[in-house]
């Protein structure tokens, strides 16, 4: 029973009918166009055309920019002297300067050392002597720095062989300082003296058995120096 009720309920209620749609309003198409400005600076197509301004003669506006600029550069003026102003010290007043030294008070300068006159120098040599360099070194040391006078007796006096040709080699230098450079031989002393070695002579002599031994026969040269005596 109780479905049949519900099926009578449902043929009864009457059915409804959907409400019919209303088309929608189209609107109108935006134009691709840019909108244009006019001169008085109004764009196209957006309210009533305002009226263009008239431009300014260029005189006006030449006096306004000239006026505007000398108005700056006061005001810069201005500012620069007040900050010159309040930024510059107190001036100082100038040290008093020392009273100048009297001449006499000053220092003299002084005057260059004089350099004392070179002394001449008297040399002779002699080569390939037929001494030892070594035996004739032994000689010349014994004489190095000493005047003639006491030179030449000391060689004269000499037990080696090397002070004979030392002392005729000091007799010529003199010579040579008394004849060119007009010196008193008296007044000299040996300044230097040295003995440097020359070639060596190479002899040989027979031994037992057939053999042969080498002998040297060796050489100096010697130089010496003559000078006047302070």
């Amino acid at each position: 029973m109780a479905e049949e009720k519900k099926d009578t309920e449902k043929q009864q209620k009457p059915r409804r009918k959907p409400a019919a749609k209303k088309p929608a309003a189209k609107k109108p198409a935006a134009s691709n166009k840019p909108a244009t400005k006019t001169a008085g600076g109004s764009t196209a197509g957006a309210g009533p055309k305002k009226p263009a301004a008239k431009p300014k003669p260029k005189a006006e506006t030449a006096t306004k920019g000239k006026g505007a600029a000398e108005a700056t550069s006061k005001t810069a003026d201005s500012k620069a002297s007040e900050r010159s102003t309040a930024k510059k010290p107190a001036a100082k007043k100038p040290a008093a300067k020392a009273p100048a030294k009297a001449k006499s008070e000053t220092k003299p300068k002084r005057r260059p050392k004089q350099e004392a006159p070179e002394r001449p120098v008297v040399s002779a040599r002699a080569r390939y002597v037929r001494v030892a360099p070594r035996k004739a070194r032994l000689v010349a040391d014994q004489v190095r720095g000493l005047p003639i006078d006491d030179a030449l007796p000391l060689l004269r006096f000499s037990t080696r062989g090397a002070a004979q040709d030392i002392r005729k080699l000091i007799e010529s230098a003199a010579a040579n300082a008394e004849n060119n450079h007009d010196l008193v031989a008296d007044d000299l002393m040996i300044k230097d003296i040295h003995v440097d070695e020359g070639p060596t002579l190479r002899r040989y002599r027979p031994r037992a058995l057939g053999r042969a031994t080498r002998i040297n026969k060796r050489t100096s040269h010697i130089a010496v120096a003559l000078t006047p005596e302070e």
